[in-house]
């Protein structure tokens, strides 16, 4: 068995040396998609100074002589202002240009007008107030984003405001997808005896979805060597593809053996729980180069703990992501354990699924690798070294389902 961190250490780095190539979208299609290069802003935000407030655009330094003004002029948002004239103020409303020879902007809400237009000010404005200073938010030739973004609706909206029409992202990567298992079926139709439904399949196409890649899926491949040979080699143009089941050595574990004649085995058996049975290699093209293999546990909560851990930060990688934007381990915290763990794996770190809330760890009663109500009733997953026993109150490491996805 390979230790989780040694299996990383091998694999990201393949990834970082076979990334996807770069296509230009439109901003609406932008949407999770992975930045290729930078995006430096070519414009002030705000492009001028505005009136963050609806109200009256003075000169601090004529409230020195007097209180009451007439009002010179109205400057609506879109404007464009003249000077401020000497001795008066100028109406304004928010996201206004601030007009020359005006330093401050008094709120309506302090402002008396009288009969005759005039306005008396019932507050003393200090120079800079509700004034939002062109490029404070972003400067020209800031970095807005950096390369390796996976853009999601605020940044697409930040790009959005400095004008990007396109950008350059990383190409949506194509991901294989199947699920091993004669006693497998498709939801929807009636089981037959010693039957279960196929929920590997969906959890990953739920989790792949969330990635912006598009799927390719053969469904379920029956336990036969040639049948798995045949749905490998015809998922070979993917970028990656994922299987699950048959990865063991049981006489029905027709993965391994295939991987083996149609590519290469490069790691099989990870010293994780759950997760142990997890293969990686490659499936050769015919011309030429390969598709990235994962073989992944049968059990449901092996699969998608296997997926969050270690297929998702590799396809980042593949579609540019950094390294330390994908390492979820930079991401943990630390967590209060409020359960007891006193039988730990001797020879596996364990992964425990629990709810956190108040800094608290709550482990899930029934840790079984086949117990899918695990994972839909927890947000985390405490990490535990190899022997490592807990007891109430401890400290422990945990990284949580939204970093993990993230």
């Amino acid at each position: 068995m390979i230790e989780l961190n040694d299996l990383l250490a091998q694999i990201w780095p393949l990834a970082v040396q076979q990334t996807v190539g770069i296509e230009q979208v439109e901003l609406k299609q932008a949407l999770g998609r992975v930045l290729a290069q930078d995006v430096i802003s070519t414009l002030d935000v705000p492009q001028h100074d505005n009136s963050g407030m609806d109200g009256y655009a003075v000169r601090s330094a004529d409230f020195v002589a007097q209180r009451q003004f007439e009002v010179s002029q109205r400057i609506p948002a879109g404007a464009s202002p003249d000077a401020l004239l000497p001795g008066t103020v100028a109406r304004i409303f928010t996201g206004a240009p601030i007009p020359p020879g005006s330093d401050s902007v008094v709120m309506q809400e302090d402002v008396q007008v009288l009969g005759d237009g005039q306005v008396v000010f019932n507050a003393l404005p200090k120079a800079g107030q509700w004034i939002r200073c062109a490029g404070e938010d972003i400067a020209t030739g800031q970095v807005v984003l950096s390369k390796g973004t996976r853009l999601d609706a605020i940044h697409v909206g930040l790009l959005a405001s400095i004008g990007v029409a396109e950008v350059a992202v990383a190409r949506r990567l194509k991901v294989g997808v199947m699920a091993t298992g004669s006693e497998l079926q498709r939801p929807g139709s009636p089981l037959k005896a010693g039957q279960i439904y196929n929920s590997n399949e969906y959890v990953w196409c739920g989790l792949l979805s969330a990635l912006n890649v598009d799927v390719v899926s053969v469904g379920i491949v029956p336990d036969n060597f040639k049948a798995t040979c045949a749905a490998l080699e015809s998922l070979a143009d993917c970028d990656a593809v994922i299987s699950s089941g048959g990865v063991s050595v049981g006489e029905e574990d027709h993965v391994k053996p295939a991987i083996e004649k149609v590519g290469e085995l490069r790691s099989w058996k990870v010293a994780m729980k759950p997760g142990k049975p997890i293969a990686f290699g490659h499936i050769n093209r015919l011309q030429g180069g390969y598709s990235w293999f994962f073989g992944l546990p049968g059990n449901p909560v092996s699969s998608a703990v296997a997926f969050k851990l270690i297929v998702k930060p590799f396809l980042d990688l593949l579609q540019g992501q950094a390294v330390t934007q994908v390492d979820w381990r930079l991401r943990m915290q630390q967590v209060q354990a409020d359960f007891a763990w006193l039988k730990p794996d001797e020879r596996r770190e364990e992964f425990l699924r629990v709810h956190v809330q108040s800094g608290k760890a709550r482990l899930f009663a029934n840790q079984s690798s086949g117990v899918l109500t695990s994972l839909a009733q927890s947000n985390g997953l405490v990490r535990l070294a190899k022997g490592q026993v807990v007891s109430p109150g401890e400290w422990v490491d945990c990284v949580m389902y939204r970093d993990l996805m993230s």
